[in-house]
């Protein structure tokens, strides 16, 4: 299984301690193929790429994964529009939303319609990050 993950880069790296152990956890199920997003030093692995080679890379990873797995709780245009792309290409989605964050989630995420197993928005603490991951994913 190929999974894309996806967290803010461009919209704030606040979180990136939280992607870091996501990411640790989702690679117990196999690859994952947007690992650097967990990364503290992200400019390292792009700093050769222009914005379009990131895009272009981007979405070729997001064409061939099976499963895309978004923390959505800072706010991020370019999440948002991974998501969006990976509605068309028919992918499951799990996103991932931390209520105590004191932010709050985008009606047009929070609204979508839970009964669908292809499109899943959770409300999470950490400490169940790993039991919902097992729920999307097994």
């Amino acid at each position: 299984m190929k999974i894309y993950f996806a967290g803010s880069i461009g919209g704030g790296r606040q979180n990136v301690e939280i992607y870091l152990r996501i990411l640790e956890k989702l690679k117990a199920y196999d690859t994952v193929l947007t690992e650097h997003v967990g990364a503290k030093n992200l400019e390292e692995f792009e700093k050769d790429l222009t914005e379009k080679e990131i895009h272009d890379r981007d979405m070729v990873w997001l064409q061939d994964c099976d499963v895309v797995v978004a923390e959505v709780t800072q706010p991020s245009l370019g999440v948002g529009y991974e998501i969006g792309r990976a509605i068309t290409l028919n992918k499951r989605i799990l996103c991932l939303f931390r209520p105590d964050s004191g932010k709050h989630l985008s009606a047009v995420i929070a609204g979508v319609e839970t009964g669908s197993s292809s499109f899943v928005v959770k409300n999470y603490k950490e400490e169940d990050a790993a039991r919902i991951l097992s729920e999307f994913l097994l």
